[in-house]
């Protein structure tokens, strides 16, 4: 599949899946991704195409989801429970978990990109831990602001109620509904692409209750809107203008708040990354990387 086999490394007291691309010599780049997807969201012929042009690339398993190590509630989380009860973990420490990999790794200054959650984790990383950045990317984010980058109505109770999968097709068949409703309207829509990563995410690992556990962490999220003038990292934020999920206002929430940064909007883009944009992507992310190189 272009990657390296699965390895581990044991960081902040879990043990973390993780797969890379590239050179280890080149500088390296790590990829944060987002609620209830596997590293496999970052996919393999994107990350091969970013280290074609010079990276390391490393993505990871976040913990809860696919071959990183899973963390059970002491009670399960149900759906009320995550509007009610004190998360099993945070979004900080998500980030401690990153920051862990990054060290264990020797992987440092790195060029971190984040998506969605993995943004979340991405900008507490950068506050909490700024001495492992070189760059940081912010992709269909938002600051944690009750107020910018609200879903839209029907998308967040699909978000919060989930899909219960009891198959292998009833999983991919799932992925498929829901990109359908969150990707992008000026695309054309990648089914193949949708179902490869859903099938393989279901082989390596399903757990829904890890799915509600960091949905538990995205919701009892801080709002960081007062805090990101402290992010000193050269920042780019990348967003879809058609985002349901996210809406733009949390990307140039990020933007504005953030010294520097640069918002980039897409036409057409909404809560996926259309094959289509990889070629502009990649190079507004080599641009951005030659900052500190």
């Amino acid at each position: 599949m272009g990657s390296d086999d699965v390895k581990y490394v044991n960081a902040n007291g879990i043990r973390i899946a993780y797969e890379t691309f590239g050179a280890p010599s080149d500088p390296p780049v790590v990829l944060v991704t987002g609620l209830a997807v596997q590293m496999l969201a970052w996919p393999d012929e994107l990350c091969a195409d970013l280290a074609a042009r010079g990276f390391h690339v490393v993505r990871a398993d976040n913990r809860d989801i696919g071959l990183s190590t899973h963390i059970p509630a002491a009670n399960p989380l149900s759906t009320l429970g995550l509007l009610r009860r004190r998360p099993p973990y945070t979004i900080a420490d998500m980030a401690a978990d990153t920051a862990g990999l990054i060290k264990a790794l020797e992987l440092r200054p790195v060029h971190l990109i984040g998506v969605s959650m993995g943004g979340f984790i991405s900008q507490t990383l950068a506050l909490n831990h700024p001495e492992v950045l070189g760059t940081l990317t912010l992709l269909m984010t938002s600051p944690g602001s009750p107020r910018v980058g609200l879903p839209r109505p029907e998308v967040a109770w699909r978000m919060l109620r989930g899909i219960p999968a009891i198959d292998r097709e009833a999983a991919i068949d799932a992925a498929i509904e829901t990109f359908q409703r969150i990707g992008s309207p000026g695309y054309p829509f990648d089914e193949k692409l949708i179902r490869d990563i859903a099938g393989r995410s279901y082989d390596r690992d399903y757990d829904a209750s890890g799915r509600r556990r960091q949905l538990a962490a995205v919701i009892a999220q801080p709002d960081r809107t007062k805090r990101l003038g402290a992010i000193t990292a050269p920042t780019l934020v990348l967003h879809g203008l058609d985002d349901p999920v996210i809406a733009p206002s949390g990307g140039l929430a990020l933007a504005r708040g953030i010294k520097g940064a640069r918002f980039v909007g897409f036409s057409g883009m909404g809560h996926d990354l259309p094959r289509a944009l990889w070629p502009t992507v990649l190079d507004e992310l080599v641009a951005h990387f030659s900052q500190v190189e």
